[in-house]
Parts: structure tokens; sequence; C-alpha cells
């Protein structure tokens, strides 16, 4: 146990975030660097050390939480990095990107604020980078195996990089011009700067992973051809079909996917553009949809100097504490706010957009929307509560419905789809085709990146097991297991 009365003696305490004035004049992570190292330890040291870590549960990783926090505490920085990479290929994403649902779980917020479980974590990869302790794994030999991995995202990825660790030959393919997936273009640079992938796909390299840019399976490659080159596949190309908003006025311009909008910016980030071609610079912004990706997308506007923002969301506002239907230790919905939304911007709940309306060259000027209401379990508008806001960049963040079927991938594996359009596969993330496997949101659907890493690795080691006939590498989580979903 780190310090036996840590959690009596030490409040919670979080990282430090800059200045907004500050940060809104550059697309830096908005945290001031170096700030968690000092008081780390003490966080650490208020984690209880429970006889049961409730923290494990809720994290589809399975992360060693009570371990890691205990040799924080102890400032042994090696040792937690070896204890945070036994269940997570990419802490430094979790640790920058994940809702923390292990912090809903900690015991300690049966009461009290939860140990910063992901400052923790992050603390702990950043210090492991500095410090040299993240280095290549290669195999010691090679199976003469070979697998193909089609998408670079949190799936892809931590897939790739267990299957590589396995002795097999991996060879990811990545439909955009640099590796990442969503990572790379839909999470924006003051999120998560991108030096922290680039130095993850060089420990691949180096661990002998491939990767090849600007292949897109299904056009570029067909899926005969990935079947008689490889002995397996791993299909994690993620949700990436956008949920549409079918009102009058849609066809106007000027109204945008958050998935188109996102990657541009962060495009100029990259160096490949000196301005994106879709820029909320002196315009009325509106966001529908009040998920992360449309945090994403205010902050994001901000950054562009935004005339104003809007974010829309179609149910009530969530409370500030947990209601008797999300007990502890469950997930609850709460109301978040988020470095974004402390930038500015308004937030407006229960409300439907009617229709968009334009002016005379097709471009959209205003949003017309209703107050809505559940009444018995539907969704009904409130009547006399009509307006209009003005709206001249309009971003669509309302989720994702389901694998691409455009590209025909689908359609040349010869796939079975669910009921939601996802990928249907087995408790070995094995599809109805023999030898392919499916990992992430292709097959559960939009979920969180702890999940998706989770899957990667687990459709790993079936994989290996179809490989080899028998397989070392760790199974996180069955595909069937929903009672964590988030």
């Amino acid at each position: 146990m780190a310090d036996p009365k840590g959690f009596l003696t030490t409040g919670r305490q979080g990282a430090t975030s800059r200045p907004v004035g500050e940060r809104l004049k550059d697309w830096d992570e908005v945290y001031v660097p170096g700030s968690l190292l000092p008081i780390i330890s003490k966080q650490a040291g208020r984690c209880m050390d429970c006889g049961i870590p409730f923290c494990h549960n809720g994290c589809p990783l399975g992360n060693l939480i009570p371990e890691w926090n205990d040799f924080a505490y102890r400032e042994d920085w090696a040792a937690a990095s070896e204890r945070l990479h036994a269940t997570n290929n990419f802490p430094e994403f979790t640790g920058r990107l994940c809702p923390a649902p292990c912090e809903s779980a900690c015991v300690l917020s049966i009461n009290q604020p939860a140990v910063t479980i992901k400052n923790v974590e992050v603390s702990i990869i950043d210090k492991a980078w500095d410090s040299g302790d993240v280095t290549p794994q290669p195999p010691e030999r090679l199976s003469g195996k070979t697998v193909a991995v089609i998408g670079s995202g949190p799936a892809g990825l931590a897939a790739a990089q267990q299957l590589t660790r396995a002795g097999h030959t991996v060879v990811v393919y990545e439909r955009a011009d640099r590796i990442g997936g969503l990572l790379r273009y839909g999470i924006p640079e003051f999120k998560m700067e991108k030096v922290h992938i680039n130095r993850r796909i060089e420990q691949m390299r180096a661990e002998g992973t491939k990767f090849r840019t600007e292949v897109e399976v299904g056009r570029d490659i067909e899926a005969a051809q990935l079947r008689r080159r490889y002995d397996s596949v791993v299909i994690a190309a993620g949700a990436t079909v956008s949920r549409d908003l079918p009102v009058p006025g849609r066809e106007l311009s000027g109204i945008h996917f958050a998935m188109e909008y996102l990657p541009l910016a962060n495009k100029v980030q990259e160096g490949d553009f000196i301005a994106p071609p879709i820029t909320a610079e002196g315009k009325h912004v509106v966001v529908i949809g009040g998920g992360d990706t449309g945090a994403d997308c205010v902050g994001t506007a901000h950054r562009q100097g935004a005339a104003s923002v809007t974010q829309l969301e179609i149910m009530p506002r969530p409370g500030d504490d947990r209601s008797p239907g999300q007990p502890w230790p469950t997930f609850p919905m709460l109301y978040k706010v988020t470095s974004a939304h402390e930038e500015g911007g308004e937030r407006v709940y229960s409300v439907s957009t009617t229709h968009f309306e334009g002016d005379a060259d097709g471009h959209v000027q205003a949003l017309h929307l209703v107050e809505v209401e559940f009444k018995d379990g539907k969704l009904e508008q409130k009547p006399g509560t009509e307006r209009s806001i003005p709206a001249q960049l309009v971003t669509l963040a309302m989720g994702f419905t389901g694998t691409d079927q455009a590209n025909g991938l689908v359609q040349q594996f010869g796939l079975e789809l669910d009921g939601r359009g996802n990928i249907v596969r087995d408790a070995d993330y094995a599809t109805n085709v023999d030898g392919v496997y499916v990992a992430g949101d292709a097959g559960r659907g939009q979920s969180l990146i702890v999940w998706a890493i989770a899957e990667g690795r687990s459709a790993a080691r079936g994989v290996d097991r179809f490989l080899t006939g028998t397989s070392e590498l760790p199974a996180p989580v069955r595909p069937t297991d929903r009672s964590l979903t988030v």
C-alpha cells in the first residue's frame, strides 16, 4: 500500500491548466507542462489499495492501478512504467483522452473525490519517455506468419504491436496520409499533441511493424489480394459513418460533419495548409452534439477566432451528482466542463433543430430550433418555444452509425453485419470469414479509446492462436462483455 493515511490527509489535486487567454493563442496542450510531477506522488498516495479494487472493473483494459499508484508514490518510475505497460500499449493516449471510468469506480469516490488515476497514468508514461524507459521490444524470433491490419487507430495499433511482439510480420494499412486514425485527425492538438503518436510509431517501426499509408482496402487494394498475401487479417477500420441531420436546409453550404471540419485544423498543425479550407474565423458557429467530439469542435472554433460558439444537445442537462439509476461504481452521466467549455461559448440543452436558413448564395445563415422534452418515454416538441440563432458554420457532432460500406471492404470480404451496422465476431474476435478478425469500433460500435486498445489486444490473441495453435498474449476482454460499456 502507498500511504495508509493518504486519502485522509491529502485532498485531490489535478493538473494545472494554462490561462484561457494564453492557450487560445496556440494549439499546444492546455495543461502547464511539468505541473503534475511535483504533486503526483502524494496524489498516488491517496490510493487505498482496496481489498477489491473496483477501478479494475471500471477499466476495460484491467489496468493494475493500485500497483502503479504504489510505485508512483515511492517514485519508482521504471517499475510504475512496467506495470502500466503490462496491460496498456499506449498509456500516453489513454492518460490524455480517456473519460476515466476507472475514477468513477474508485472506492474513494463513494464519499470523496476519486484518486486522480488519469493524471498519475500520464505522469508515469511521460516520465518513462523522458527517462528512456520506453524502448523497442522486438521479438526474439519470427514465426514466418504474416498479418495485415486495416486501420491505424488505437485498436489497429494495439493489435499490430501485440502481433509483432509475438513474432509475426505485420503490415498496417491506413487510408489517410499519416498513421494514427482518429488519434491523428479527429483529436485536436490541444487535447493531445501528435508527438505522442509519432514516437510510438517509431517504437513500433523499430520492433518490426510496417506501415502503408494512403492505401484504402476495398479501393486501392482488394480484399482478395490481402487474403492471398497474408495469413490473417485484422479489421480495425473504426465506425466512421457520421450520423446525419436530415432536416430542411441541410444542403446549404457551411454545414459539415465534425470529421470534415476537425481534420483540416489538424492538417494546418501538420504543415499541410497555411489556413484550413473550413474555418470558424469571424463566424457564428453552432455545434450540434453535446459529446466529446462536439467539445473538440468548440475548442477548435475558439482558436480559429469564431465570433460566437453555441453547442446544442437534444438531451436534458446532466446532473452534477450521480442519479439513483447510476450508482457507484457505474460510469455516471454527469455535467462535464471540458477545457473547451472553459474557454467560452454557450451550451443549450433539450433542443432540436427544425431547419436551416440560408442566404441568396446558398450559404447557411441561421439555425431554427425548438425546445423538447421527454413524455412517456417519447421526445416531444414544446409548443411556442421555436426560435432561431445565427449560424454561419455548423458542425454535426452527433456520433457515428457503423462501419463504412462505401469502399467495398465489407462486401469484398463477405462479412456479416449486425443490426447496428457493426461487423459480427465471436469470442475470439473472429468474423464469419476464416482468418479474418475485427477489433474496436468496427465490431463494437462507437466507443472509448480504452475499449479500442483492449479489443486490439484481445483480437491479437485470437489471431495468434489461429496462426500458431496457442498464444501467450493476454486477452483482457470478450466482445460479448457489455457490462462496462460507457
